[in-house]
Parts: C-alpha cells; sequence; structure tokens
C-alpha cells in the first residue's frame, strides 16, 4: 500500500525558445534505479512510453538515480531523495535535460 509513482519528461525540445511560442517538455521513457541510503540497489525499472511507472515499495528513505542512454552524456538528469510513507504513494517528478538550447 505504499510506493512511488513516477513521471519522466525531456526538455527543453525547441532549439530556439520564442516568446508566445509553447514549447513544453515532453513525456520520455527512461531507465530508473532506486538506491537504499547504503547506495545499494532495491530496484531497477524503465517507464512507459507516457514516462510514468507506479511501483510498491516498503516505507523508507531512498535514491532515485536517473540512467542516461548507454554510452550518452545525454540527455541526463540528477539523482533524488525521496521518502515513502506508511499507506502512501509517493509522486515523484524526473526532468531530462535534453542538451538542446
Amino acid at each position: 500500500t505504499s510506493g512511488i509513482e513516477v513521471r519522466v519528461l525531456v526538455g527543453p525540445m525547441c532549439p530556439v525558445m520564442q516568446a508566445g511560442v509553447e514549447c513544453p517538455d515532453q513525456p520520455y521513457q527512461a531507465t530508473l534505479t532506486v538506491l537504499n541510503t547504503n547506495r545499494k540497489e532495491v530496484l531497477h525499472f524503465e517507464t512507459d512510453q507516457d514516462g510514468r511507472y507506479i511501483v510498491n515499495l516498503p516505507p523508507g528513505d531512498y535514491i532515485l538515480r536517473p540512467e542516461s542512454p548507454k554510452d550518452m552524456p545525454l540527455p541526463y538528469a540528477s539523482e533524488q531523495k525521496f521518502t515513502v510513507l506508511p499507506d502512501e504513494i509517493t509522486q515523484l517528478i524526473v526532468v531530462y535535460d535534453s542538451g538542446i538550447r
């Protein structure tokens, strides 16, 4: 009854940002690793094509490590610490930097 719901996005997606022109981040299918506070792997998973994944995890403190594509520095996302509380689903948003400027 406890766990995480992850949503993954990538952006920016437009090479030139213009005032008044929308350029939202896009869903991104990514591989993510959940580590415990001792940095031991607890779970390794891939989101769906919409960048979403839901999984049960016991209550506790964790680190979410987004993986970059093999042998590629981009897209890149930073690790984030999170806590899973009893009987709650923790919402996490991961935003990968596409490198587009």
